[in-house]
This record gives C-alpha cells, sequence and structure tokens, in this order.
C-alpha cells in the first residue's frame, strides 16, 4: 500500500492536530521507498524494536512513543544512536502516535472504559488543557484520561480480577483504601499523577494510572478516592496491542504487534 494511505490511516485514528505543544508524534525516521509491504506495531522505538521488525520483514514500524521529545545529532553511541543506524540501513519508516493517540478516548485510548462498559464518559482534562464542562462531551470525545461509571457495580475483588484479565497488575501498589464495591472509575495510561485530583472531582472510586509520585501519593492516602498505579508501562502495552489489532484488521499489509517487556523487574524475583 501506498505510504501516505497508511499514514493517513493511522493519523485518521490520531489526528496530528490533537498532539501536545511539547509532544513530537508523527514521522521520526523518513524512508526512501514509498510503498509499504509490511507494518510493525510496538510501544517504544527500541534498537530491539527496530531489529524485531526487520526480522519479521516490516518496513514500517509504528510506535506510541516517539524517538526523542528533544532529537539532536547522533553524535555518541547509545540507543538513539542505534535506531537511527539500524532504521536508515534497512530503510524503515518509523512513524510515533503519542498523544495523538492518548487524546482520542472513542479511539484504543478507550480500552480500558470498553473492558468495563463505561457509562457517562468524559475526560478527565480537555486538549486545551482545563477539566470538561459537565455533562460529558458529545462525540468525538477528546482529551486526556477518562472517567465514568461501570455499567453495573462491582465488588473489589471482581474489580481486580477483571482489571488483571486486561493487564497485569500483580505489582501495582495502591494509595488510600480501595472501596469494597466499585461504582465509579478513571484512569490515565502512561503518567497520569497530574490528573489526580480531576480524577477526584469526577467522583472516582478508584484511579489507575502510573508514575504517582511520593508527595502526590502522601496527600492522597487519606481521600475519598482510591489510586492504582500500575506502572507506566503496562496499560500502554495493552493499549498498543489494541491498535495494532485494529490496523491489522483495516490495512492490506500483514501488521505485527511486537511485545515489549517494562524496564522496571521486581527485585525479589530476579534472586
Amino acid at each position: 500500500m501506498d505510504r501516505q494511505e497508511l499514514i493517513a490511516l493511522i493519523e485518521g485514528y490520531c489526528p496530528p492536530g490533537n498532539a501536545a505543544s511539547w509532544d513530537r508524534s508523527g514521522i521520526q525516521i523518513h524512508a526512501e521507498h514509498k510503498d509499504i509491504l509490511s507494518l510493525a506495531v510496538a510501544l517504544d522505538p527500541t534498537p530491539e524494536t527496530i531489529g524485531s521488525a526487520i526480522a519479521h520483514g516490516a518496513d514500517a514500524v509504528l510506535t506510541h512513543h516517539p524517538l526523542s521529545l528533544s532529537p539532536g545529532l547522533p553524535d555518541k553511541d547509545g540507543p538513539y544512536f542505534r535506531v537511527l543506524k539500524k532504521a536508515l540501513a534497512a530503510d524503515i519508516l518509523l512513524y510515533a502516535a503519542h498523544t495523538t493517540l492518548d487524546t482520542n478516548l472513542n479511539g484504543p485510548a478507550g480500552f480500558l472504559a470498553d473492558a468495563f462498559s463505561l457509562q457517562d464518559r468524559a475526560p478527565l482534562e480537555t486538549i486545551d488543557g482545563v477539566p470538561p464542562s459537565l455533562p460529558p462531551s458529545k462525540e468525538p470525545l477528546l482529551g486526556y484520561g477518562l472517567s465514568g461509571t461501570l455499567e453495573k457495580p462491582l465488588p473489589r475483588e471482581e474489580f481486580l480480577a477483571r482489571l488483571n484479565s486486561i493487564f497485569p497488575v500483580q505489582t501495582a501498589t495502591l494509595v488510600g483504601t480501595l472501596p469494597k464495591t466499585i461504582t465509579r472509575m478513571a484512569y490515565c495510561t502512561g503518567s497520569g499523577a497530574s490528573l489526580i485530583s480531576a480524577a477526584r472531582e469526577a467522583g472516582a472510586d478508584v484511579y489507575i494510572t502510573g508514575d504517582v509520585k511520593y508527595h502526590a501519593a502522601l496527600d492522597e492516602m487519606t481521600g475519598p478516592m482510591a489510586i492504582c498505579d500500575v506502572g507506566h508501562h503496562a496499560p500502554e502495552e495493552a493499549m498498543i496491542k489494541v491498535f495494532g489489532d485494529l490496523l491489522a484488521a483495516a490495512l492490506p499489509v500483514p501488521v505485527t504487534v511486537l511485545p515489549s517487556t517494562s524496564p522496571f523487574t521486581p527485585l525479589f524475583s530476579t534472586l
């Protein structure tokens, strides 16, 4: 398929105009070829990702995270240099859909809301960086993070079991006390600590996110809302798989979803 057709399809799910001002979504590495024969989809643009994509015969790679938020000269060895070296040598097109994917809550970013059949969905923050107006905005649903009411209240054990079936939460940490029954939830994939207050104001019983810092957690210990820090990797890995599956169903070329491993490993599991 034509390269521009592929990019147009990706950007149908991830409109470039929705990108945060600091983001670097879009083409990361140009390729000379115009015909795409195979696509690889992954969370991170690492040397291992590019190597695996080449091994699978892919000539285009779509990642969630950009190659760099502040790209510069490849003037020293390291992951940035090695990705460039591998991709350029193999004429690999690298495209990143970062906040452009995060902010389309009707797309793959809504995967957790879909899994829990959330009702009354609303973003925690609009693209302009302000809390959404109430009632929840109409279609399209755009913004950062999402809150909603469960189709039916779930006992916390059943809620956690369902969450763990979507992505692993065995190493997750909890701030506060998880209610015996979950009626309303909020989540933000990746780093969502800045939206804790928005999740609380949205009436969530539990907020699921990653990268919560110590002092933010300390402030919420006795609050009305529990916070489940599931890490940065797990929910985004699940989201990018959903996106890969959507593209596989829509594209006339093979699509391979390349799994990744979190850089964080429980210490005692290594002993």
